[in-house]
């Protein structure tokens, strides 16, 4: 799906048509009004597109990109000119395209704007290829039930599978959309009575002390206090990408969570819980206390050298990656930092209660569902509590 950006401090629409990226420039200035406006030009031109109703020179009448696409803008014309008014399907419903679209506009404004553009990928790569054309009262379960196998056994257009755990956020709009159909238009949806995939326990791997002490000592200069306070802090990574010196209390040793950056975009936090204040442990003050002196003057503790935020993507591909080969440590996820944190808070015997309000956990289901089996002696595992409490008696 296309977006609006700016150059400049113009905007201009992005997207990409007839396998061609097409950047159509504006006069409009850069102001949320404008882009509001031209969201909804934006979102017109996807239907479009995606219906295989899109003119360009209709949309684009002084680009010069129209004498290019003059022949398919003819043919889409002259075909929607012989096209019969009724639909061609013997359905008086939209189609799942066109609800779709009327579905997300509705909806977009309790979305963040991370979470929307998934959604909108989960439409153009998933759904609208294979439902798109369909009238809403021809789409059946059996079509949703191939879909989803389809998707799990990689037998879709990337030929690749994904988890399980993809699959069902890939339904989950879908659900959503014949939910709100089967109100709407008072017709019985097909998703009717089809479960979630089943997904196995997350698989974490942690890294032990000494391999956190070894990358450490190993990493670049430059990076060694981002993943001191990534390593010993338990933030995620759009919250360490999205930290400001403001919400920084080094008098107090507290990080206050009260915003997050997500594709270069500030947001608020993943959860409610998620807004929280975490204590700073020794390493964590003195990594905070050295990167004062290098960004203090900057808006963001970790930056380039223009005070512009980390793009984490490109510190794993450049940093985080080699950092691991170099060493001979295992190839990880820079996740799996956070996860260490809660390993080793837990192994020190730190309290459980504490441990879940620092990572953003609302309880502590999750620290014994998914760590506690990494500290065998903090559950008891082995049974020596009950031999101790026998032999006292």
């Amino acid at each position: 799906m296309g977006s609006i950006r700016a150059r400049d401090q113009r905007l201009f629409f992005d997207f990409r048509y007839q396998g061609v990226r097409c950047r159509e420039q504006t006069l409009l200035k850069d102001t949320k009004l404008n882009r509001a406006r031209l969201e909804k030009i934006m979102s017109d031109i996807d239907k479009a597109i995606h219906l295989d109703q899109f003119v360009y020179c209709d949309f684009f009448p002084d680009s010069i990109r129209c004498a290019a696409f003059e022949v398919i803008d003819a043919e889409t014309k002259q075909r929607l000119e012989q096209r019969p008014e009724h639909l061609t399907f013997a359905s008086n419903l939209p189609t799942f395209a066109e609800f779709s679209y009327e579905w997300l506009s509705e909806n977009e404004v309790h979305w963040k704007q991370s979470h929307l553009a998934n959604v909108k990928s989960i439409f153009e790569n998933y759904l609208l290829p294979i439902f798109g054309h369909l009238p809403l009262d021809q789409i059946t379960r059996e079509d949703i039930l191939k879909l989803r196998t389809s998707l799990a056994k990689g037998k879709t257009a990337s030929q690749r599978s994904i988890t399980n755990d993809r699959v069902n956020h890939i339904m989950t709009p879908l659900r959503c959309v014949f939910s709100e159909a089967a109100l709407r238009f008072d017709i019985p949806s097909p998703f009717h009575n089809i479960k979630p995939l089943k997904i196995g326990r997350s698989n974490i791997e942690p890294f032990s002390l000494i391999e956190v002490r070894t990358f450490l000592a190993g990493v670049r200069a430059d990076f060694r206090n981002y993943y001191t306070v990534r390593f010993f802090s338990g933030m995620r990574t759009a919250e360490i990408d999205g930290l400001r010196w403001k919400y920084v209390d080094l008098p107090n040793r507290q990080i206050v969570i009260e915003q997050t950056l997500v594709n270069g975009r500030p947001e608020t936090p993943k959860t409610q819980a998620s807004y929280r204040v975490i204590q700073i442990s020794e390493p964590v003050y003195q990594a905070l206390l050295h990167q004062h002196d290098e960004t203090g003057h900057y808006e963001f503790v970790f930056c380039n050298e223009v005070g512009n935020p980390l793009d984490h993507r490109n510190v794993t591909k450049r940093v985080w990656n080699p950092t691991l080969a170099m060493l001979g440590l295992k190839r990880r996820r820079p996740y799996q930092t956070r996860h260490t944190t809660a390993t080793l808070w837990l192994a020190a015997g730190e309290n459980p209660e504490w441990i879940a309000k620092q990572l953003g956990h609302s309880t502590t289901k999750m620290l014994f569902e998914v760590y506690s089996r990494y500290v065998p002696n903090l559950t008891r595992q082995d049974g020596s509590a009950f031999n101790s409490l026998i032999s006292c008696n």
